[in-house]
């Protein structure tokens, strides 16, 4: 499984790095067209639709994704973001506690739905802190690792006290306040480093929250970030539970799914996007 867990991991490295940093916008585009279409039809299956109807959802979300990408709005966009945290905030979080709907009937029905506007919304973030700069959009996606990471970690040392017993057992509350720390050490340490280097380098997420908004308002957004990021993996794993699977989908093998690696990430891109075109 490790072997497996490598050489996927060095395959996608050689993909994405290279598309990620060639600042070759139709490549980019075409490689998160194809995500797309991987985390809707693996989102269909977790809501319960059959693999014929959840690849049709799949093809059809990429295809949506597309025209929409080269026709909407920068104001319609903005809005989708903020819809989407939104939803993570009065919708997806409130299910932790509350649980699921039935994988059946209107309720759920509704809820895929929103989930497909959330995962959306994410894609598109994506892309447009791409626009903004890879650095750029780097330095959103490395704070959720490092948020992930650090949790891993600390959770192993110190983990006691379980975060959410009946969705993820493995996660502890120790272990994602060791991965906030890490994330607010990691990126106060990085803004103290950027001030006085290249200009280039100082076009990061956390350096300019800061530059505009001051140290306390840039830790406390940082705060939520790691929050959010933690909501949007309890999510998927309650998702998954529900619907009797351990993985997404199997097309990253030792990795599980797209969804599975993006979790995290689907709450936190739209919110950093918004946040964005207010700096």
């Amino acid at each position: 499984m490790l072997k497996t867990r490598i050489i996927t991991a060095v395959v996608l490295l050689a993909v994405l790095l290279p598309v990620l940093f060639f600042n070759y916008f139709p490549a980019f585009a075409l490689v998160v067209t194809l995500f797309v279409g991987a985390a809707v039809w693996e989102g269909a299956r977790l809501f319960g639709f059959t693999e014929g109807r959840a690849r049709v959802a799949g093809f059809l979300g990429a295809a949506l994704f597309v025209a929409l990408m080269y026709s909407a709005k920068p104001g319609a966009v903005n809005a989708l973001y903020g819809v989407a945290a939104l939803l993570w905030l009065i919708r997806y979080a409130p299910t932790l506690g509350l649980g699921l709907p039935p994988l059946a009937g209107a309720a759920n029905w509704s809820l895929a739905i929103t989930f497909t506007f959330a995962v959306f919304a994410a894609f598109f973030a994506l892309v447009g802190l791409y626009l903004h700069s890879p650095l750029y959009l780097l330095s959103v996606m490395v704070l959720v690792w490092i948020a992930d990471i650090g949790a891993y970690f600390s959770g192993k040392a110190f983990g006691k006290r379980k975060l959410a017993p009946t969705i993820s057992p493995g996660k502890s509350w120790e272990g994602a306040i060791g991965g906030a720390i890490a994330v607010l050490a990691l990126a106060s340490l990085s803004i103290i480093l950027a001030n006085g280097a290249a200009p280039w380098l100082q076009d990061t997420f956390a350096f300019r929250l800061q530059a505009r908004f001051g140290w306390a308002v840039a830790l406390l957004v940082l705060l939520v970030i790691v929050i959010f990021s933690v909501i949007g993996d309890l999510f998927e794993s309650q998702l998954k539970r529900r619907a009797g699977i351990k993985d997404s989908s199997n097309l990253l093998p030792g990795h599980g799914g797209v969804l599975d690696r993006v979790d995290a990430l689907i709450p936190v891109l739209p919110m950093a996007a918004l946040i964005t075109s207010w700096l």
